[in-house]
């Protein structure tokens, strides 16, 4: 019997594990992208909108968010807060941080940002760069990542909210920019990410042979021509994009995860309170590497662990 029950141990543990790091291995790294449509403190300020904003970023370990108009940190920094009080336990103090990139634009009532928000628990900055120059309206604020829960370890994110009729020509600058930074770090493993507005009448199928993130075979596009990434019925658009470099970074990430996250439909939320938030929807994509401390809460390994000694104590 002694030795009936430790075989039905090893084997419940054996379950009980496999089953988390399943977990884990499913859930991935992710990072994401969303256009939050002028977000700005009044928007903040709005409970229902923070509250989803908050719900929508939890989900990814790197976010980037694009319009975003906060110069004196009035809107971000509430949305880190509410981000924190979520995720926090007495061992993960404050595990969300943001970076941010100046006040870009060339018209003083179109000045925006890009700001990354970031799991600082698994994931670190480890350089960025204000890209200058003439070839964009919001030129790209470039941070380049390290975290040892992936495949690729150390890669670059490039961020773009093309103005939308110069989308052509500022897609096809991206690749100047990557010349760049993949020089300065010494690393070619870069995603480009953003709203493009790549899709409908402002990228068409002959503009295509014009941009050499198109042209150029080294370069995968994740999120296809069809899928639609905004949110009211009067468009049905590519505009958000992700675009990624090298066979390197493209095996290190999960076969169709790029894809449109409908928050709508996944908090049951009504349209009017999605268009609220932003009229484009957030994408994402997940990479490889399973992060099982930060994938599988240590309350469910607790309890699993618990009701194994419960179980078997008295058979002992």
């Amino acid at each position: 019997m002694r030795g009936r029950s430790s075989n039905l141990c090893s084997l419940l543990l054996f379950s009980v594990f496999s089953l988390l790091f399943g977990a884990a291995l499913v859930s991935g790294f992710r990072i994401c992208s969303f256009n939050v449509n002028r977000f700005n403190s009044a928007k903040a300020a709005k409970p229902i909108v923070l509250h989803t904003l908050t719900k929508v970023v939890s989900k990814c370990d790197i976010c980037l968010l694009q319009d975003v108009v906060d110069s004196d940190g009035k809107a971000v920094k509430p949305l880190l807060t509410l981000l924190n009080r979520w995720k926090s336990t007495r061992y993960d103090k404050l595990p969300y941080a943001s970076v941010s990139s100046k006040v870009l634009g060339k018209s003083a009532d179109n000045m925006q940002q890009y700001v990354f928000i970031y799991r600082r628990d698994i994931v670190n900055v480890t350089g960025q760069h204000q890209y200058e120059g003439n070839a964009f309206v919001r030129p790209p604020f470039v941070v380049q990542f390290y975290s040892n829960k992936t495949d690729i370890k150390e890669f670059i994110l490039v961020p773009l909210h093309s103005e939308p009729e110069q989308a052509v020509q500022e897609i096809d600058s991206l690749y100047d920019v990557f010349e760049k930074v993949s020089e300065m770090w010494n690393n070619t493993n870069v995603m480009f990410l953003g709203d493009f507005h790549a899709g409908c009448a402002y990228v068409t199928r002959h503009d295509k042979k014009s941009i050499r993130l198109y042209t150029n075979s080294n370069f995968s596009w994740l999120i296809g021509d069809g899928v639609d990434t905004t949110v009211t019925d009067l468009t049905d658009c590519a505009y958000d994009r992700i675009v990624v470099h090298g066979q390197d970074f493209l095996k290190a990430i999960r076969p169709f995860s790029g894809k449109v996250f409908n928050f709508g439909k996944e908090f049951k939320l009504r349209r009017t309170k999605v268009l609220d938030v932003s009229d484009h929807y957030p994408i994402e994509v997940r990479l490889k590497g399973s992060a099982f401390l930060h994938l599988a809460p240590p309350l469910l390994i607790l309890l699993g662990v618990s009701a194994i000694i419960q179980f078997f104590l008295p058979a002992l």
